[in-house]
């Protein structure tokens, strides 16, 4: 990695450890160079903005998360409606090891950054939409295989895709409110009741 690559990497890694800790809107560029150890210039050399910033710090973090989270979920090895167990299972210890090493649940980067900034900015709230559609894609696919394995009836494959993505996205939430990751695990017991149904 050039040294230049390197600085690019810190910003990045550094927009997401401090937005993460507080708000985007609480994070200075200044504030940025010096926590990523990088110049002003070097900040400008690689983003045009802070916006510009996020909107590539959004990138890096949903590649994260698909190596750590959404691709080993949903492995063609497991069984469809096993992948969705699985989505739940790998985001409680992702939550659990951040609780370990900050003593709190960190909660949806994507989650976080919509709540605040949907209304404030368009570019922003349109790449969060991407990032989360392509996750909706990955739960429509596991439920198209299972009406075809016959393993669930006919449902609304979309609006049943939509419900879980919002119901795993609000089980995330509720575990950051209450600071316990076991929630995760506990409620995506309920997920089958609620909004998947099984073969009569």
């Amino acid at each position: 990695m050039t040294r230049s690559s390197d600085t690019k990497e810190r910003l990045i890694t550094g927009a997401l450890e401090l937005v993460s800790e507080r708000s985007y809107a609480n994070v200075g560029v200044q504030e940025l160079c010096e926590y990523a150890g990088a110049k002003k210039g070097s900040f400008y050399y690689f983003f045009k903005s802070k916006q510009d910033l996020m909107l590539k710090a959004l990138e890096h973090q949903a590649q994260a998360m698909n190596n750590m989270i959404l691709m080993p979920a949903f492995s063609s090895k497991l069984a469809p409606l096993k992948r969705i167990e699985q989505m739940f299972n790998l985001t409680y210890q992702y939550q659990k090891s951040i609780k370990e090493k900050t003593g709190r649940v960190g909660g949806c980067f994507f989650g976080n950054l919509a709540l605040e900034l949907s209304t404030q900015d368009e570019l922003i709230r349109h790449r969060l939409d991407i990032i989360f559609n392509r996750q909706l894609k990955l739960i429509k696919q596991c439920l198209e295989e299972a009406v075809t394995a016959g393993h669930l009836s006919e449902i609304d494959i979309q609006l049943t895709a939509e419900a879980i993505l919002a119901y795993w996205e609000g089980t995330i939430l509720f575990s950051k409110v209450r600071n316990e990751p076991e929630m995760l695990k506990s409620l995506a017991k309920g997920v089958r009741e609620l909004v998947i149904k099984k073969p009569k």
